[in-house]
């Protein structure tokens, strides 16, 4: 018997197939395996890529940890200060000799009464059992200038490590920018190439009208290519550019990113909130005058060799023949003893003497360092706020230079196609278009650097 697929309600071939595979395949099984949609690459802020860089940066993490130890030396200098205790547990055996009689009085008992000696005569018997807390404390001069030095020292790696973040946020700096503009100059090559492209296209068409001669197609045709050559090498170098800053910024140089670069001129800031913040804020000034003073402490505590120190010691516990509290006779094993120790330094063949004038030279250098760091930093700060005002200035002229570049490009143009003008004044116009949009990205690097570097000398990048 016959039955037909409309009376029996079957689902079509297609729907039905459709309709297995939804039911054995589970719905989270099914969207697991779906590709996952790209994600749009991140874009990275200057603040962002400094924050990266720091903790990708070698030299920097180096900084990091010889501040990190440095304070961990002024910590174990000042804990010198303080009484250390130790429980002190030893067992000593030596060789020993003839039987001594430890009882005059009860000498008729020689079992009770005497005790081998031993031969060693600096151990106390055969059989020594010492197990004592020990108290030691060392007063002198010389654990005092130990955490003046540990702090100045402080001082010193907490200023290299200003100094080497201010140098890494320098070299991210001139590596964004870098970046961001071989972007736009990727934009100014691809643009210059259309041009050319279009130059030589309606120039064919001319020679084929014969409005031109053939030289005039040669003479686009080598614009069109010293244009795609250009085009070339402006793309090379901003891939550069990209893996150079992606090298501190991603596990994986090659990472897609993209450059939250602002157009926006800040303006320079004033001259006197800028002396005034480097006076304050200059890393290398605060180095060179914290090694100035710790080569002051060295030449002190080479001095303080020849005062004496003195060393208090005090033990508590068992140091006897027996590991008990009270020996065989009933005599209670538990003691203490104390001992004060002044050591005077009295000849040491001139080696103090000679650590004194070690210091003392030293000390002249580290002078000679803070004078030069004061003086280039006067220079330096004149010369970065001489190149903000600069560049900023030129800004301005830069964007007037190009819109009067692209109005000649456009006039000639017109003049050219009319048959006014040789091509040779369209190449030339095309030529100082391109060089005016190049020298403003120029112009906006160097400013947006200047600005960088003052900022970076009064501690506000």
């Amino acid at each position: 018997m016959h039955l037909s697929r409309a009376r029996l309600n079957l689902p079509r071939p297609r729907k039905c197939l459709l309709y297995l595979i939804c039911v054995a395949i589970p719905a989270s099984a099914g969207l697991a395996q779906l590709p996952a949609m790209p994600s749009a690459p991140p874009a990275i802020s200057l603040d962002e890529a400094i924050a990266r860089a720091q903790a990708n940066e070698p030299t920097f993490a180096a900084a990091v940890a010889a501040n990190k130890n440095a304070a961990l030396d002024q910590a174990i200098a000042k804990a010198a200060l303080l009484p250390n205790a130790i429980y002190h547990n030893q067992y000593v055996f030596t060789q020993g000799g003839a039987g001594i009689i430890t009882n005059p009085v009860k000498a008729k008992d020689p079992a009770l009464e005497t005790t081998s000696a031993p031969r060693f005569i600096a151990n106390n018997g055969v059989h020594e059992y010492v197990s004592q807390a020990a108290v030691t404390e060392t007063i002198g001069p010389q654990q005092f200038n130990a955490v003046s030095k540990t702090s100045a020292s402080l001082a010193v790696a907490t200023a290299e490590l200003e100094i080497a973040r201010r140098g890494l946020v320098a070299t991210v700096v001139g590596l964004y920018y870098a970046a961001s503009t071989g972007s736009r100059r990727v934009a100014v090559a691809q643009r210059a190439d259309d041009e050319a492209a279009d130059l030589t296209k309606r120039t064919q068409q001319r020679e084929d009208a014969r409005e031109v001669a053939h030289a005039d197609v040669v003479k686009a045709q080598l614009q069109q290519q010293q244009r795609e050559r250009d085009l070339a090498d402006a793309k090379l170098n901003a891939e550069k550019a990209r893996l150079e800053l992606g090298v501190l910024l991603f596990p994986d140089p090659r990472s897609p990113y993209t450059l939250a670069a602002s157009d926006a001129i800040p303006p320079v800031p004033g001259r006197a909130d800028v002396e005034a913040a480097v006076a304050k804020r200059n890393p290398e000034l605060q180095s060179a005058l914290a090694s100035s003073h710790l080569a002051d402490l060295n030449v002190t505590s080479a001095k303080l060799g020849y005062l004496p120190d003195l060393q208090l010691n005090y033990f508590y516990g068992i140091d006897a023949s027996q590991f008990a509290l009270r020996n065989d006779l009933g005599n209670n094993n538990l003691g203490y003893a104390a001992i004060a120790t002044l050591d005077i330094p009295v000849w040491d063949w001139f080696t103090t003497r000679d650590k004194v004038r070690q210091s003392e030279i030293n000390r002249q250098a580290a002078k000679v360092v803070l004078s030069n760091t004061q003086r280039k930093a006067i220079a330096d700060l004149e010369e970065n706020y001489a190149e903000a005002v600069a560049a900023h200035d030129q800004v301005d002229s830069l964007d007037r230079s190009v819109a009067t570049a692209q109005e000649s490009l456009r006039l000639t143009r017109l003049s050219y196609f009319a048959g006014e003008s040789p091509i040779l004044e369209v190449v030339d116009a095309e030529n100082s278009f391109t060089a005016a949009e190049i020298a403003r990205e120029d112009g906006l690097v160097r400013y947006q650097t200047a600005l960088a570097n003052l900022q970076m000398l009064t501690g506000t990048l």
